[in-house]
C-alpha cells in the first residue's frame, strides 16, 4: 500500500475543499472496496478524506410525492432492515442482503455502493499491464482470457468488465435519482445515467464531475413496487458475485402486465435497464411464455465470449423466474 495522509471531514463543505485541495484525494466511507484496491495497488490516493462524520445517515419520507430520501452514508445491513424499505421496496432490501457478508454489509455506504469498481481479475492485478481501465490504452486482456464473469451486454472492444453491485441493479430498475453536491452548488442525476458503458474510456466509470459528492440517493414512489423481487444466481450461496441477477417490480390489471420495471446484474458494465424486455411484456398476460419472449428480445444482441457463452441462457432463465416470482405475488 503506498503512503498517504489522512483527514476526518467535519461537515460536506471541509470535505469538498479538501478534494479541491488535494486533487489525488479519496472520500472514504465505509472503505470496502477503496481498502481493498490500495493494498492491491489499484488505487493510490494521496490523501483520504473521512467523511463518515457527516450528517448523511438518514432514511426519511419524500414530503411532496411520497417516496423515499437514502442518505449517502447509511449502512447497507440499516438500510436492509429498514421499514420503509422492506415495506414499500422489498427489491431493495433483497438485494442488499444477497451481497457480502453481514460484517462487510455492516461497513458499507450507500453512496460507497454506487461507486464500486468491477472485480475483473485483470483489473484487479497489477501484474496484468494490459487493462484499459487501469492503464487507458494498453489493451483489455479479458477478452483473449478467462472472461468467466465478463460482460455479454454493453461492452466495447476495450473492455468487457461489469459492475459488481446488487444494490446498483435494484436502484436502476427502480428509476432511482442521485443526489450530488459539489463546489458548483447541488444538482441531481437519474440512476440510469450515472455509470456508463465502456465505449473507448472504460477508465471513466460514472458521469460524475470533478470534487464532487454523493449525499443522496432518491427512491421516487412507485406503488406497485412493493411486489417486486430480486434474484441472484452466483456460484456459492453467500459472498460472492452475481453470475446473472435479475430486479423485477410488476403491476398486473385484468390479466394483462399494465408496469413492469426491470434490470439486470452481472452481464454489464453498469446496472443494465432491459428496456426491451419491458417493451415486450407490457399489456401481454403474465405467463412464463411472455416472460421468456420478453427475456429473448432483450437478450438477442448478447455477445458471449470464449467462457462466458453460459451466460445468456442463464440470463434468459433468470429474468423467467424472477418474473414469474413477483407475478405470483398478485
Amino acid at each position: 500500500m503506498s503512503p498517504f495522509t489522512y483527514t476526518r471531514a467535519r461537515d460536506p463543505d471541509m470535505a469538498l475543499s479538501d478534494l479541491v485541495a488535494n486533487p489525488q484525494a479519496k472520500f472514504l466511507g465505509g472503505g470496502t472496496n477503496l481498502v481493498d484496491l490500495m493494498k492491491m495497488g489499484v488505487e493510490r490516493p494521496a490523501r483520504l478524506v473521512d467523511i463518515n462524520r457527516l450528517p448523511l445517515d438518514r432514511v426519511e419520507e419524500l414530503p411532496n410525492d411520497g417516496g423515499i430520501r437514502i442518505g449517502a452514508l447509511v449502512r447497507n445491513s440499516d438500510l436492509a432492515e429498514h421499514p420503509l424499505i422492506t415495506s414499500r421496496y422489498p427489491v431493495v432490501s433483497e438485494a442488499l442482503l444477497s451481497g457480502a457478508s453481514p460484517q462487510l454489509r455492516n461497513l458499507a455506504t450507500t453512496g460507497g455502493n454506487l461507486m464500486q469498481r468491477t472485480r475483473c481479475y485483470y483489473f484487479y492485478d497489477p501484474a496484468f499491464t494490459m487493462c484499459n481501465k487501469r492503464v487507458p490504452g494498453s489493451g483489455c486482456a479479458a477478452i483473449q482470457g478467462y472472461n468467466r464473469i465478463h460482460a455479454i451486454l454493453g461492452q466495447s472492444e476495450h473492455c468487457i468488465a461489469t459492475h459488481p453491485s446488487d444494490f446498483c441493479v435494484a436502484l436502476a430498475a427502480l428509476e432511482a435519482v442521485v443526489r450530488l453536491r459539489g463546489p458548483n452548488g447541488e444538482r441531481t442525476i437519474p440512476f440510469d445515467e450515472f455509470h456508463r458503458l465502456p465505449g473507448d474510456t472504460p477508465h471513466l466509470e460514472t458521469n460524475l464531475r470533478p470534487n464532487e459528492l454523493i449525499t443522496a440517493v432518491d427512491l421516487p414512489a412507485l406503488p406497485f413496487a412493493v411486489r417486486s423481487h430480486y434474484f441472484k444466481v452466483r456460484d456459492r450461496a453467500t459472498f460472492a458475485f452475481a453470475l446473472v441477477s435479475v430486479a423485477a417490480a410488476l403491476e398486473v390489471e385484468g390479466g394483462a402486465i399494465k408496469n413492469v420495471r426491470l434490470a439486470l446484474g452481472g452481464v454489464a458494465h453498469k446496472p443494465w435497464r432491459a428496456r426491451r424486455a419491458e417493451k415486450a411484456l407490457s399489456g401481454r398476460p403474465p405467463n412464463e411464455e411472455t416472460f421468456r419472449r420478453a427475456a429473448e428480445a432483450e437478450l438477442a444482441g448478447a455477445k458471449a465470449y470464449q467462457y462466458n457463452a453460459f451466460k445468456v441462457e442463464l440470463a434468459r432463465r433468470a429474468i423467467t423466474r424472477a418474473l414469474s416470482t413477483v407475478a405470483a405475488m398478485a
